[in-house]
């Protein structure tokens, strides 16, 4: 006498290997590694659920940082900087603005007059009452700087006295010395980011880091050199404050994908760069946020402060803030994270792993799952005896009455 068939068999008991139908991303299977993209764009932003492939399409985002640094050292190589008087030295002249008469352009033909040649810079500082036009020339010798002087007085007098001409005269020796301490600081500052970061995360992560930084450094003063300003002091203060932004940047994206893939390697489900891209999506939202907060003060900052107020330092500073902030933002979401993975997938342990969830995917794509094998089936005591070819062991050993 053989048992019924049982309805709730499992399937798997049959044989080694089963053809079973492909469960559904729902299901919550290994399958389940498909995002949602069904919803709105702003709809995948907002929630984070890794609708966006970032880190799967990391070669597109190496070509455009590649272009993107080869036209700044290409600006950098062939224009150069406009270093202001603070690097370079020279002397300072402020003329203020008495009269209708007294222009950037009158006075810089007064200046060439008086000189014999062109000043190096002639821009107007200032509004109002309190407004001015900055003059910039190689070191005068008294001679010259009185000559300058009475030559303004005459063409802008009696509006403009001898009194209220400015100049002074800046060293060239102050300026190596700020230049100095401006590298000094810069690779103080790579040093203790690079030690901070393979502390609190590890090598792969802190490399990816310092080559985010140093594409922030490279766009940053590249989009300076082709827009010609002046770098000053205010310039390297600006640049420093918007590297700690960029790295701040960072080590949050970093903080989440650490998060995501602390047992990656444990499971099969998801590879590390799928995870990676994921907490990529979850801090996206959070990322262009901090940049639209940050770069509206300093847009206001620069309207304000240089086309209304016309004061030119608050520019150079206002610049490179604003530069900043959008290429921090862009490395720390598509040139760090992607080469993060990059990096990660060189391991041996991360490759093998990656190589085994796909191959799993594969598998279940194709409707054929690996079985676990025949269960032992441990009957009852009292129940019906069966045909030998029905029993099945059930691992202990009978004991003779």
């Amino acid at each position: 006498m053989t048992r019924p068939d049982n309805p709730n068999k499992d399937p798997r008991e049959t044989g080694n290997t089963a053809v079973v139908e492909p469960p559904s991303p729902s299901s919550g299977t290994d399958a389940d590694f498909v995002s949602d993209n069904s919803r709105g764009f702003f709809a995948r932003l907002y929630t984070g659920t890794g609708a966006f492939e970032i880190v799967g399409k990391r070669k597109m985002w190496y070509i455009v940082t590649a272009v993107i640094m080869l036209i700044c050292l290409a600006s950098i190589a062939i224009r150069g900087f406009t270093f202001g008087i603070d690097f370079e030295g020279g002397t300072q002249m402020s003329v203020p603005v008495a009269s209708s008469e007294i222009t950037a352009d009158s006075v810089e033909k007064v200046v060439t007059e008086a000189l014999g040649e062109e000043p190096e810079s002639v821009q107007t500082a200032g509004a109002g009452n309190s407004a001015t036009v900055q003059v910039r020339t190689e070191t005068l010798d008294l001679a010259q700087a009185e000559a300058v002087t009475r030559a303004l007085t005459e063409e802008f007098g009696p509006a403009l006295t001898a009194s209220e001409v400015s100049i002074s005269d800046v060293s060239s020796t102050w300026g190596r010395e700020i230049t100095e301490k401006m590298v000094i600081a810069l690779a103080v500052f790579l040093v203790i980011v690079f030690v901070y970061i393979a502390v609190r995360f590890d090598r792969e992560m802190s490399i990816a880091a310092m080559a985010s930084l140093v594409f922030d450094i490279v766009a940053t003063a590249g989009v300076y050199s082709l827009v010609g300003w002046e770098v000053t002091p205010a310039t390297v203060i600006g640049l420093l404050t918007i590297l700690g932004f960029s790295l701040y940047d960072t080590v949050v994206v970093f903080d989440k994908v650490q998060e995501n893939t602390r047992s990656v390697l444990q499971t099969s489900r998801r590879t590390y760069g799928e995870q990676a891209n994921l907490a990529v999506n979850q801090t996206l939202m959070r990322s262009i946020n901090t940049t639209i907060i940050s770069v509206l003060p300093i847009i206001a900052l620069m309207v304000v402060a240089v086309w209304l107020l016309g004061v030119g330092t608050l520019k150079d500073l206002g610049l490179i803030q604003l530069v900043g902030v959008v290429v921090g933002t862009y490395s720390s979401i598509f040139l760090a994270s992607p080469l993060l993975v990059t990096l990660k997938e060189r391991r041996d342990d991360v490759s093998r792993h990656t190589a085994k969830v796909l191959n799993r995917r594969a598998g279940i794509e194709s409707g054929v799952t690996p079985s676990a094998g025949a269960r032992p089936v441990r009957r009852r005591r009292g129940a019906a005896d069966t045909d030998d070819a029905d029993r099945v062991p059930t691992g202990k050993r009978r004991r003779n009455r």
